[in-house]
C-alpha cells in the first residue's frame, strides 16, 4: 500500500507579514535577502532561479521578470506588484556591482544553502509555527496555494510555477481543514432548515 503524498508546509498570511518584518531594509544584506525572499512568496520562484537572477531580467517599467532557463531549462516571464518592484529598485541603486541581481558584498552569486538557512532562521525569529520545516519552498507553496485560493484556477498557478505536468501542480488543491469544517457545518445548517 502506498502511502499517501505529504502536504506541504504553507504559511498563513499572518506568518507571511511575522516573516517580512524580520528584515531590516536599513542594512544591505537584509534588504537583498527580502527583495529574494518576495520573490520567491510573491513569485512562486524557486531559490535557485531567484540567486541566477541578473539585472537584465527585471523590467521595472512593466513590472516583469524574466525567469532564465528555470527547471527544466525553460524560460518563464512572471509578474510582481508596484511595492515589490520599488523594493528591488532601491536595492537596485545600493547593491554591489555584479553580474547578479543579487549578490554578496563581494560581487558573487548567493548561494542556495546561505538563502535557506536564511530563510530558516527568519522563520524562528518570526515565530512560525513548525519553523523547522520551512524553506525557501515553502515560500513557493504559499504563493501557489494563495494563487490558487485567489483564482481557483490550477491552469494558472501552472504556468506561473513553470510545470510541465498540470499533475505536479495537483498538491495545490488540496483544502485545509478549516474550510472543509466551514462547509460541513453550512451544508449541515442548511439541512436543518430544510
Amino acid at each position: 500500500m502506498t502511502r499517501p503524498k505529504k502536504l506541504p508546509k504553507v504559511l498563513t498570511e499572518a506568518e507571511q507579514e511575522q516573516l517580512l518584518d524580520q528584515l531590516n531594509t536599513r542594512y544591505p544584506a537584509p534588504h537583498r535577502n527580502l527583495c529574494m525572499i518576495r520573490l520567491m512568496l510573491d513569485a512562486g520562484l524557486r531559490v535557485g532561479e531567484v540567486v541566477a537572477l541578473k539585472p537584465e531580467h527585471v523590467n521595472m517599467q512593466i513590472c516583469k521578470v524574466l525567469v532564465r532557463e528555470g527547471k527544466g531549462a525553460k524560460d518563464r516571464e512572471v509578474w510582481i506588484g508596484q511595492d515589490l518592484r520599488d523594493l528591488i529598485g532601491e536595492w537596485l541603486e545600493r547593491r554591489p556591482e555584479s553580474e547578479w541581481l543579487f549578490p554578496t558584498r563581494h560581487g558573487t552569486r548567493v548561494n542556495t544553502r546561505y538563502m535557506r538557512a536564511a530563510v530558516k532562521r527568519y522563520a524562528k525569529r518570526a515565530g512560525v509555527q513548525e519553523w523547522e520545516k520551512v524553506s525557501p519552498h515553502t515560500l513557493r507553496h504559499t504563493f501557489a496555494t494563495d494563487l490558487l485560493n485567489q483564482t481557483g484556477s490550477i491552469r494558472l498557478v501552472q504556468e506561473t510555477l513553470g510545470h510541465t505536468d498540470v499533475s505536479t501542480t495537483m498538491i495545490y488543491t488540496h483544502v485545509n481543514s478549516d474550510e472543509i469544517r466551514d462547509a460541513m457545518q453550512t451544508l449541515r445548517k442548511r439541512r436543518a432548515r430544510g
